[in-house]
């Protein structure tokens, strides 16, 4: 890697060590912490200039397009357009979160065992300075494993688990990003694996929704769902709802796979894992100056070369400004 995009990668990691000393610790590793959700309405904002965004482009067949160039791409804040001052498209060393689905509706049908399989595949092309965790939820989350590089370790303990109890989705990820603020890597990317829904937490999914537009951490989700008219529990019919809106807020995305194509979940995992190592870092120094702790608006416009078809960008839809 040069040493200009060393320094740089150095300047998004003392972001995220910002980004999240604000939030408090967790009371061990078994859930949530003993204070009341309201600890997630106090607001954390970074105080550097420099923004960062992660940015995935895909063709109409959903294949990733690689190559494209700092020419190719527009940036606008707020609808102002940026000087984009940073690029690069360098496989940087991961942080990466697994949020792994243990209700009880995940023995059915054969959901845990390729779930666990998807996990261990999303971690397969794991490069030496990777990191990873794994949470576990049913009736509460739990770091099943803490930050490790070794693959064997989160291996070995996801195929000993046990499926049952209720779903503390919206729990399990607060536990996730909290988890988060010990990564010793500048990027950092979560994958949810669930059959969705939430009928066991404490946090709101207003909660979960402020603190994911306020984390450093792209997310991604898997959902395993049944058929839409088996879907009868009101938890079932708005997870993919919910697992949609919380990637797409964070620039991640959300595959669906109905019960009867679970087979696919190892390849859509290995899929997410090579999305993430192929993604455009765009830096950019906001025009607008103010100090205001506002939400600002992140818009990214591709102007591709001649000849190819309709591109798809994915990116983050914003950030909070410094506040004084």
């Amino acid at each position: 890697m040069k040493s200009g995009a060393r320094t740089l990668l150095a300047v998004v990691f003392l972001l995220g060590i910002l980004l999240l000393s604000g939030q408090k610790s967790l009371d061990g590793q078994v859930g949530p912490p003993a204070p009341s959700p309201d600890d997630l309405k106090t607001r954390v904002r970074v105080d550097i200039d420099l923004v960062l965004v992660a940015v995935t482009v895909t063709d109409p067949y959903n294949r990733l397009v690689t190559g494209l160039d700092r020419e190719h791409f527009e940036l606008f804040e707020d609808k102002e357009k940026q000087n984009i001052l940073y690029f690069s498209n360098e496989d940087v060393p991961l942080s990466l979160g697994v949020v792994f689905d243990l209700s009880g509706s995940m023995a059915r049908g054969g959901k845990l065992e390729r779930a666990a399989k998807a996990a261990v595949e999303f971690f397969q092309t794991a490069n030496p300075e990777d990191e990873f965790f794994v949470v576990q939820f049913s009736d509460n989350p739990r770091l099943l494993t803490p930050f490790t590089r070794q693959v064997e370790d989160v291996q070995n303990a996801l195929f000993t688990m046990e499926a049952k109890g209720r779903t503390a989705l919206l729990d399990a990820i607060y536990l996730t990003l909290s988890t988060m603020r010990d990564a010793n890597n500048a990027r950092k990317a979560v994958l949810i694996i669930s059959d969705g829904g939430d009928n066991n937490s404490r946090y709101s999914v207003r909660d979960i929704m402020s603190a994911v537009r306020e984390a450093d951490v792209q997310i991604y989700s898997i959902g395993i769902f049944d058929p839409v008219g088996s879907r009868s529990e009101p938890e079932i019919l708005w997870g993919p709802s919910l697992l949609s809106d919380i990637a797409t807020t964070t620039g991640g995305r959300m595959f669906p796979i109905e019960v009867y194509n679970i087979n696919q979940l190892p390849d859509v995992a290995a899929k997410i894992s090579v999305e993430l190592r192929n993604q455009y870092i765009i830096g950019y120094r906001p025009s607008n100056k103010e100090r205001d702790g506002t939400w600002r608006k992140i818009k990214v416009k591709l102007n591709p070369p001649r000849g190819l078809p309709p591109l798809t960008s994915y990116a983050r839809s914003g950030y909070y400004a410094p506040a004084h």
